[in-house]
């Protein structure tokens, strides 16, 4: 089988499968079972396979056939141009949350050394980010389940970042929730009951813990503004991501809770994607 043929077989199996971007993940097989990049695949295209890299890429074709994530094959992938390691028990970053990082950045652009609280953490994709392209800022990430903490302090160390604090905790019970902060953000879980079982072959491989927010989907967002409003400097933001059909929901709580200036953000493919709010400044 040549490096041609490889591809071909391989984009056809995941087409079967239902994989929604083969042509993509065929390619990036490719370039995991052979080690070459996409150059060499090009330049290579008539050159056999050894036997190693045949075995290998054969593996992982039906590992993707299972719908077996590839991000959790690869072990690693990139977010907000910065490597995470993911696995089992940990959600994968996505590039819809770089939406809620670059809102965040952006609000803090005028902040002298900002304190930034990531709630419901995980892999540490969002706090990360924020503390690699923010220096002078204090990252504090909270997490509760330690098969994602454990991803989430290699994280830390893979990207030699400095700034960031970990706590292990239950967001319910308000950890870290009498600092003063510059800055909160989230992910949190946020599939309704209803939607579970619906959900992409690929996300029932993810934990239910970093999914499932409750039957409407909202019981976390309800309790960060419950809990958290008060430990915001005067002026400060509060940035979440939502899920489709949850901003107005959400706009609605903080406007409730006292928030100014809320607001929304977008994705790429033009969903609204992001829910942010200002914390009263002092008069």
């Amino acid at each position: 089988m040549t490096v041609f043929e490889a591809y071909n077989h391989c984009k056809k199996k995941l087409e079967v499968a239902g994989v929604p971007d083969y042509g993509f993940e065929a390619r990036a097989l490719l370039r995991k079972a052979t080690g070459y990049t996409n150059a060499q695949i090009l330049s290579k295209y008539n050159q056999p396979l050894t036997t190693f890299q045949q075995n290998n890429l054969i593996a992982m074709i039906h590992q993707r056939e299972a719908r077996y994530p590839l991000q959790y094959m690869f072990g690693e992938w990139d977010f907000y141009g910065l490597p995470f390691r993911v696995g089992p028990g940990v959600l994968i970053p996505r590039a819809d949350t770089e939406t809620a990082v670059e809102q965040a950045l952006d609000l803090l652009k005028e902040t002298e050394s900002p304190k930034v609280l990531d709630l419901c953490a995980g892999s540490g994709c969002i706090g990360i980010s924020i503390a690699k392209n923010r220096s002078d800022a204090t990252v504090s990430m909270v997490e509760k389940y330690k098969e994602a903490l454990r991803y989430l302090e290699q994280n830390i160390e893979l990207n030699e970042v400095k700034n960031c604090t970990v706590e292990q905790a239950d967001i319910f019970e308000n950890p870290l929730a009498d600092g003063k902060y510059h800055l909160i953000i989230s992910n949190p879980p946020y599939v309704e009951a209803e939607e579970m079982p619906t959900l992409q072959p690929e996300v029932g491989y993810e934990p239910d813990t970093a999914l499932y927010g409750g039957e409407d989907g909202l019981m976390f967002y309800r309790a960060i503004i419950d809990g958290y409003k008060n430990s915001l400097l005067p002026g400060g933001h509060i940035v979440f991501e939502v899920g489709e059909r949850q901003a107005a929901a959400v706009c609605g709580m903080l406007l409730e809770a006292g928030f100014e200036t809320v607001d929304t953000k977008t994705d790429l493919n033009g969903v609204v994607r992001v829910v942010f709010g200002t914390a009263k400044s002092l008069e």
